[in-house]
């Protein structure tokens, strides 16, 4: 969706927006044109449908980094991440075709020269463009001059966002509320400019750009009312739902056919985000596999020779939207419980083996759920799934249980890495677990789940809650 207009029109900005939106297909098809030619090759026939469908698929995938007025906040590195999620999008596509409708990629050197080297000059471009944005979007003539309608919890917060980010070059000017000083219960700080009647004058006596109604949802006629005092204004106008008063995860705007929606409650993983940690996954659980399998080895013959049963245990558990899935564990205990009822593992349980009981505590028990990763069941990071009886008990005890199941369940998590790891023998202690897990799905990013891998690494052998 659109995001707000927080700086003033420029014509230079304008084309600096048609540029990023040109560059990636300008530069695919350049670069290729530049090997063919310094290869020494002719223009054959070969060249003009890989020009064309590179081209197309640049302008459809490989998209500039958010709207530009948003580059001026965005991370290098989070425009890079996009940037190679896309080129590499493209790069399977072509290779996809080609091996479908049987045409080689020929001379296939030229093609993995153009595949690797051209994503390298649009990084390049890219954050140059990025930077030329921000020194235009920061110009002294970008400064706009903002009002709120309504003195409130939620005014109050995308004030003090504006003030704390001089980047957005928004000025406040302060606030407008029919209550007073005495009524809202603050001291008079002298942020209060009057009334909300008294907005439309104070518009046009101080040349204010932008207003922000901050009225709660209930006052619709209050809204209404103002929105027609100010008619006679060229103030751009937002209204700021006070929507943000219930635990949200993940909220953001979006539109349907032209209808705005509001997400208040969505998973993290949309778009190239859920790409990348997918892509995450399968990197490193593949490594991980590869490296630790004499590990693996080593604990399957270990559990097979200690102890009649299987290797492998499977318990269903509960992964994404709440679907049954089968979770492996190396078998741990003398029985294999995955019924109505599971008694979970406790202190110097007599459930344990010997060989369980070091599995458990070094967590090589969890290992085989690196498979689950592959099968794209589980995540290496993500809320811990519980076994189904487990989730059918709680999900009547604890408020939001169930949203956790908004994302695939992980390998490791927030709640283990913070504490709240092994049995939960009180109510408090899964709420603590899932307050953890509500609380990673609030403020997700692959960053956090990198450290959520490396704490989990480190607490291998200092956590004192693994039996």
């Amino acid at each position: 969706m659109t995001q707000p207009i927080l700086f003033k029109n420029s014509l230079s900005i304008a084309l600096l927006a048609l540029v990023q939106t040109t560059l990636s297909a300008i530069v695919s098809v350049a670069s290729l044109f530049g090997f063919a030619y310094s290869s020494g090759m002719d223009m054959n026939a070969q060249f003009p449908p890989l020009f064309v469908t590179s081209m197309v698929l640049c302008l459809m995938l490989v998209r500039p980094p958010g709207d530009i007025h948003s580059q001026i906040t965005l991370q290098p590195e989070l425009a890079v991440l996009r940037l190679v999620i896309q080129w590499l999008l493209v790069i399977a596509i072509l290779l996809f075709a080609s091996l479908i409708l049987h045409h080689p990629l020929h001379p296939f050197r030229i093609f993995v020269a153009w595949a690797l080297i051209t994503p390298l000059i649009l990084i390049v471009l890219t954050l140059v463009t990025m930077s030329i944005a921000r020194r235009l979007l920061i110009g002294a003539s970008n400064n706009r001059a903002a009002i709120f309608a309504g003195y409130n919890e939620i005014s109050r917060a995308l004030a003090n966002e504006l003030k704390n980010n001089p980047a957005l070059r928004l000025q406040v000017k302060g606030f407008f509320d029919d209550r007073g000083y005495e009524r809202l219960g603050i001291e008079d700080n002298g942020e209060l400019n009057g009334k909300l009647t008294d907005i439309s004058e104070f518009v046009k006596a101080n040349n204010i750009d932008v207003i922000f109604v901050a009225l709660p949802m209930r006052h619709v006629q209050r809204v209404l009312d103002l929105l027609d005092d100010l008619r006679d204004t060229t103030a751009s106008i937002y209204y700021v739902p006070d929507i943000f008063v219930f635990d949200l995860i993940q909220a953001r705007f979006a539109e349907i056919n032209g209808i705005p929606v509001v997400a208040m409650c969505e998973t993290p993983f949309h778009g190239y985000q859920g790409i990348a940690k997918r892509l995450m996954d399968i990197a490193v659980s593949g490594v991980a596999l590869t490296l630790l399998s004499p590990i693996l080895m080593g604990a399957a013959i270990a559990v097979k020779i200690s102890s009649p049963g299987p290797i492998i245990f499977k318990q269903r558990r509960y992964g994404l939207d709440g679907q049954e899935i089968a979770v492996y564990k190396f078998r741990s205990m003398r029985v294999t419980e995955d019924g109505a009822k599971v008694t979970q593992a406790s202190k110097n349980d007599s459930r344990i083996t010997k060989v369980g009981a070091f599995l458990r505590k070094s967590s090589i028990d969890e290992l085989p759920q690196l498979f689950n990763v592959l099968q794209g069941r589980m995540s290496l990071v993500g809320p811990r799934p519980h076994a189904v009886a487990h989730n059918e008990e709680y999900r009547k005890l604890i408020k939001g249980y169930m949203v956790r199941h908004k994302v695939l369940p992980g390998i490791t998590g927030l709640a283990q890495v913070s504490g709240c790891r092994g049995e939960t023998a009180r109510l408090e202690e899964m709420e603590a677990r899932v307050n953890y897990d509500l609380e990673y799905l609030r403020h997700w990013s692959l960053r956090l789940d990198i450290k959520i891998l490396f704490l989990t690494a480190y607490k291998v052998f200092k956590d004192d809650k693994a039996y």
